[in-house]
């Protein structure tokens, strides 16, 4: 039980430590997160088009 108490008790004492992020700090990283997470979305689904047509013209060259 002594062992469980220390660890709280550190815990909570490294937490008082911590350096915590404002609600305007938090709120643009999160939207920089979205805009970031959006962007590679687009940059990924257009190669994904670009690819799949270039294997479906090689697929129609190649068909019997």
């Amino acid at each position: 039980m002594t062992r469980i108490r220390r660890f709280i008790a550190e815990a909570v004492s490294e937490l008082r430590k911590v350096s915590w992020p404002t609600f305007v700090q938090t709120r643009n990283l999160t939207v920089l997160v979205f805009a970031v997470s959006i962007a590679i979305g687009i940059f990924v689904a257009f190669w994904d088009q670009v690819f799949q047509g270039i294997i479906g013209t090689i697929a129609r060259v190649l068909a019997p």
